[in-house]
């Protein structure tokens, strides 16, 4: 037999390096935890992991996942990404992120954060509490969980949407000045965050947060009240940061949340501008029967594909993890 020509043998290099890139998909599983928390009620946790299992379509919220629930774990030492959901969400505002890190060899712990769900408005204002409750996950995750030797802890990431973008900028280290919530909604009483205070009031306390060190990458979407972050406390936040907007947010309109954040920290993010996009695309598309249920998150932004931008948004979030998780 003759040897393999030039061409060959870098082609079959070529071959080699791709697979070694970009790692076959896992099936994905799924499993749902409560955890403590020393000051209110049990945390409710989504958690979605690599298996061998045959994953099949389940019924989920507002759509449907494809997932493997109760499959037993796949992989070890594997990157950790905790999720911070919107306001009047839950743990599974993000599946389709969550299994698209799963899919890549990632565990993904998305929680309901107590008062500030769907079911329970009691907290929505709470903020402080956010970034804290956060913090319990990794927590858990990293010590109780049964699973947590399947972990890497000197890998873990963030990942948050509106109010969850918040937190997670929060929980890493950036610090609110509550004086500036007065200041911005005496002159903009007609926003969504003025509105959600008027509704709720403001914040009983605003205890200062620790930075979570244990947070080493952050992808923060359309993140609210960014223009309540102090100038100083954002230049602490030295580690990779991923930043997205919508084009036409009507939630957060430009230029008062994600502008002072992009502004404020010391490296600039990875920035990405959604052409066409409105504040409610950054959710995955709901069913077509659901959009009557949840017609404010749910009905399509006229010219816009959510769908397509949500293949494009999982692709840009597992790549910036994996690069940044490394």
């Amino acid at each position: 037999m003759s040897r393999p020509s030039a061409l060959v043998r870098i082609l079959a290099a070529a071959v080699a390096a791709a697979s070694l890139a970009t790692p076959a998909l896992a099936d994905v599983g799924f499993r749902v935890l409560n955890i403590p928390d020393p000051s209110g009620a049990q945390i409710e946790v989504g958690v979605w992991y690599p298996t061998d299992a045959a994953a099949k379509p389940t019924p989920f919220g507002l759509a449907s996942q494809t997932v493997a629930a109760g499959a037993p774990f796949k992989g070890e030492r594997l990157p950790l990404v905790v999720m911070s959901h919107g306001n009047g969400g839950f743990f599974g505002s993000h599946y389709d992120t969550a299994i698209a890190l799963a899919e890549a060899g990632f565990v993904a712990a998305a929680l309901t954060h107590t008062g500030d769900n769907y079911r329970d408005q009691s907290r929505a204002t709470d903020m402080p509490n956010r970034p804290r409750q956060l913090s319990l996950l990794v927590d858990h995750m990293l010590g109780a969980w049964p699973e947590k030797d399947r972990l890497d802890p000197a890998r873990v990431g963030a990942f948050g949407f509106s109010s969850g973008g918040f937190t997670v900028l929060a929980a890493a280290g950036a610090v609110a000045d509550p004086t500036r919530l007065g200041r911005h909604c005496g002159a903009h009483p007609e926003y969504f965050d003025c509105a959600l205070i008027r509704a709720s009031g403001p914040p009983k306390a605003w205890a200062q947060t620790t930075p979570d060190r244990r947070l080493k990458v952050i992808v923060s979407a359309a993140p609210a009240i960014g223009y309540a972050f102090t100038e100083a406390s954002l230049k602490t936040l030295t580690m990779p940061i991923q930043l997205w907007q919508a084009e036409h947010d009507r939630v957060l309109p430009k230029p008062l949340y994600v502008e002072p954040v992009r502004a404020g920290l010391p490296t600039p993010p990875e920035f990405h501008f959604v052409k066409g996009a409105d504040h409610f695309d950054f959710l995955p598309a709901c069913a077509p029967e659901a959009v009557a249920r949840a017609a404010a998150i749910c009905t399509p932004t006229p010219g816009f594909d959510r769908s397509a931008f949500h293949v494009e948004l999982n692709r840009e979030v597992v790549r910036f993890f994996r690069e940044k998780l490394r």
